[in-house]
């Protein structure tokens, strides 16, 4: 309440907002056509104010942030429309007075950091160029700041990392390094192009945190674009609802979140899952796909794929204005918003478990290590010391046949590392894997032919796993001719056609490339990859993180009706809580290569007894902003610490807030606290019996 007082009394100290989008149309020019990116788009951002801009990948969100920077590509044009920043047309400026504005009064956070990134500069000379050309600062002064930077987002060991280059670091690291590079100059515009996706929920907390105080504090005004609907709720002050290159809704965030006038923000809601909800019924999904915006319809652009539609649904409509800035975009609004008409998706049946719990594991991993030797920091170009990074650290835990044991924690802490020793597409440093019943960790490679046809794997990025020479069809047929299942290539063909309708894809798309398919698509030809050798045990690394709230429920439904029809056992690797509780039977927590907590996925949520867990969890946004106003999140305080020199005890000490002495010098065992629910805290006991506070 006291943010939103804040930004009242800053915004009536000017009539005039900072920034005002004013009827944007932008056109590309393409060989198939013309595409209509963005149409008739207004709206204002105030200073200090938060706005969202939500929906789905194609809806015109980057395309309107591009147009406001002055980056759009060559084929690419404003048909119509202003851009006005503090009264000044930004499309009237010329290349150089927009290369001023550009950095120092308005920064963009880029979705893609390693796109974004310059892969032949250093990451110190990329955080220390906009503070050398716009704020004229010395090269100590430029440097000086960017260690600050670095500390502000979380990245540890600064020193090193300023001399590195992008390719050294991994993902979540990448995108600080582009939210470093934003916040450098302090401008008054951030336009944030999905600026967490790759983070993890503490440093995407923090972050946040880091960016809603400058937002508070300097005046500074902040435009997010995502499809994270629970940082939506957490952040915005407005939101803006983008479908096929419209606005269908906007309004403050208790309209959108609370009484959403429009079909297709209903739908957004209602497609996500909710930390705070327990596994039921299937997610709501909305079928289909967007209009192509090469040919939209004259009417309601979201039409075909509403279940409500009505006739008169096939003629234009504007936006109606339905009182105190909230505004949508559809023909039966006044009965949406009289409870008249009741919004509904389809959605499954109710989600049973296929665990077979009291069964003989299908995969045991018992004290598992992943060490690495790198490059010791400060060792010359010559030189050949070497530092151990110890990725995975006597991990263990095992996966009944039918279940699903979820593994989250934090970027580094060794959750893709153990999928990867899993797979056996690294070799594990010492401990034992063993599926259904056999030892497979040093298994040679013409030994594990026959267990990789039973263990397959589903990539968090499939546009990057999957051969863009190949079409759709070679892709899944490649496993089933390398076998030889399916030798005569008409009856491989057939498959592939049934494999893509298993996985909600037509036959025909067999014939297309990667690139031809839609993000959400080409996940689901990963999962179709994946069935080909009809496996036992697939391991799904993020396979959801990447794709768009919609899409994301349509592919997490499938993966469950899979499980339920072929009796499938997932280890499913993600940073996403809410996704983990609502797909997992298990879920284990990961922290610098070990296991805090493992427990019953509600059990998990409902009682965690390790401080780490906890923090997840208060870190974690829920899409309700009367919730999150509620919980006041606290988000973890500290770096993690870097994996080449861990701290000595539990590895989790530095950042705890109730760590005693015996946690700094001994390592905790994991142990059954109930019903096997596993803990590695030396204070358990303590917090299961309530004696102490974990966010003390």
């Amino acid at each position: 309440m006291e943010a939103q007082v804040q930004v009242q009394s800053r915004a009536a100290q000017s009539s005039v907002p900072l920034l005002a989008v004013e009827d944007l149309h932008v056109r590309f020019e393409t060989s198939r056509g013309v595409v209509r990116a963005v149409e008739g788009v207004s709206y204002t951002v105030n200073r200090g104010e938060v706005v969202a801009v939500v929906g789905e990948s194609g809806c015109g969100k980057s395309v309107s942030a591009l147009t406001i920077m002055r980056l759009l590509a060559k084929t690419g044009r404003v048909t119509h429309g202003r851009i006005m920043l503090e009264g000044r047309n930004l499309l009237e400026l010329s290349e150089d007075d927009m290369r001023a504005v550009r950095g120092h009064e308005i920064s963009m956070i880029f979705q893609e950091p390693m796109t974004s990134l310059n892969p032949v500069l250093s990451i110190g000379a990329q955080i220390m160029e906009p503070l050398l050309i716009h704020l004229k600062m010395t090269e100590e002064e430029a440097r000086a700041r960017a260690l600050e930077l670095m500390q502000q987002v979380g990245i540890t060991d600064g020193e090193r990392r300023l001399s590195q280059y992008p390719h050294q670091l991994s993902g979540g690291m990448r995108q600080r390094v582009m939210i470093a590079i934003g916040l450098a100059c302090k401008p008054k515009l951030i336009i944030a192009d999905e600026p967490t996706t790759a983070l993890d929920v503490t440093i995407q907390a923090q972050i946040l945190e880091l960016m809603k105080n400058l937002s508070r504090e300097l005046g500074i005004a902040l435009v997010i674009i995502t499809h994270n609907l629970g940082i939506v709720a957490r952040y915005a002050d407005r939101v803006n609802v983008m479908y096929a290159a419209n606005i269908i809704e906007k309004g403050s965030a208790d309209d959108i979140f609370l009484q959403p006038a429009h079909p297709y923000t209903n739908g957004l809601m209602r497609s996500v899952p909710r930390l705070d909800e327990p596994r039921g019924t299937k997610l709501q999904t909305i079928e289909g796909l967007p209009p192509d915006l090469r040919m939209p319809p004259e009417g309601c652009r979201f039409a075909a794929r509403c279940p409500h539609k009505l006739e008169k649904c096939l003629k234009p409509i504007e936006l109606i204005d339905l009182g105190k800035g909230h505004e949508a975009r559809c023909h039966r609004v006044d009965e949406i918003m009289s409870g008249a008409l009741k919004v509904e998706f389809p959605s499954g049946p109710a989600v049973t478990s296929q665990a077979h719990i009291g069964d003989k594991p299908i995969l045991e991993v018992t004290n598992l290590k992943k060490y690495f030797g790198v490059k010791a920091a400060g060792a010359g170009i010559f030189s050949n010391e070497m530092a151990t990074v110890r990725a995975v650290d006597d991990v263990s835990f095992a996966i009944a046949p039918g279940e699903t044991l979820g593994l989250v924690g934090e970027s580094g802490c060794g959750k893709t590392t153990v999928g990867r020793v899993v797979l056996r597409l690294d070799e594990a440093t010492g401990g034992t894997i063993k599926f259904s019943g056999t030892d497979v960790t040093h298994h040679s490679g013409r030994e594990m032919r026959g267990v990789r046809r039973k263990i397959q794997v589903i990539f968090q990025d499939p546009y990057s796993s999957l051969n863009p020479r190949m079409t759709i069809g070679e892709i899944i047929a490649e496993p089933l001719k390398v076998y030889g299942i399916v030798p005569d290539k008409k009856a491989r063909a057939a498959r592939v056609g049934e494999l893509l309708t298993q996985v909600g894809l037509f036959p025909y798309m067999a014939e297309r490339y990667p690139h031809e398919l839609s993000g959400g698509q080409r996940q689901r030809v990963g999962i179709a990859r994946a069935l080909a050798l009809e496996p036992e045990l697939i391991v799904c690394d993020e396979p959801v993180s990447a794709l768009d709230v919609s899409i994301q429920g349509q592919v997490i439904n499938l993966l469950e009706d899979l499980q339920t029809r072929l009796g499938l056992t997932f280890l499913f690797i993600a940073h996403d809580l809410a996704v983990v509780r609502h797909i997992s039977d298990r879920v284990a927590v990961m922290y610098l290569g070990r296991i805090m907590e493992l427990a019953d996925r509600d059990e998990i949520y409902k009682r965690p007894l390790h401080p780490y867990t906890k923090a997840l969890l208060d870190a974690a946004p829920i899409p309700d902003p009367r919730i999150e106003r509620a919980r006041a999140p606290r988000a973890l305080r500290g770096e993690i610490p870097s994996p080449l020199t861990p701290p000595s005890g539990c590895v989790f000490h530095t950042r705890c807030p109730i760590a005693l002495d015996v946690c700094k010098q001994k390592v905790p065992e994991a142990r059954d606290m109930s019903k096997g629910h596993l803990v590695a805290c030396h204070r358990a006991e303590e917090i299961q019996r309530g004696e102490v506070l974990q966010g003390a």
